[in-house]
């Protein structure tokens, strides 16, 4: 370990009959950043907009019950 890097380029995969394919780290898929912050994004405006009805509901029935009570 002085210095010396083991690298492995390769990737062995074996299909349903047993034959063994050769991929490169190069062909894999790459991720992009950008993708996955807007699917957070997409994510926090869901849960945004879930809790504002969940409390405008909550709201409502508080509203609608005050109202039934003081007839």
């Amino acid at each position: 370990m002085s210095g010396e890097q083991i690298t492995n380029n390769t990737v062995e995969t074996q299909n349903i009959k047993g034959d063994l394919h050769s991929l490169k780290n190069s062909q894999k898929k790459r991720v992009d950043i950008n993708i996955l912050l807007n699917k957070v994004r997409m994510a926090q405006r869901k849960e945004k907009m879930e809790s504002t009805i969940f409390f405008g509901l909550v709201a409502t029935v508080i509203v609608v019950t005050g109202i039934i009570v003081s007839i």
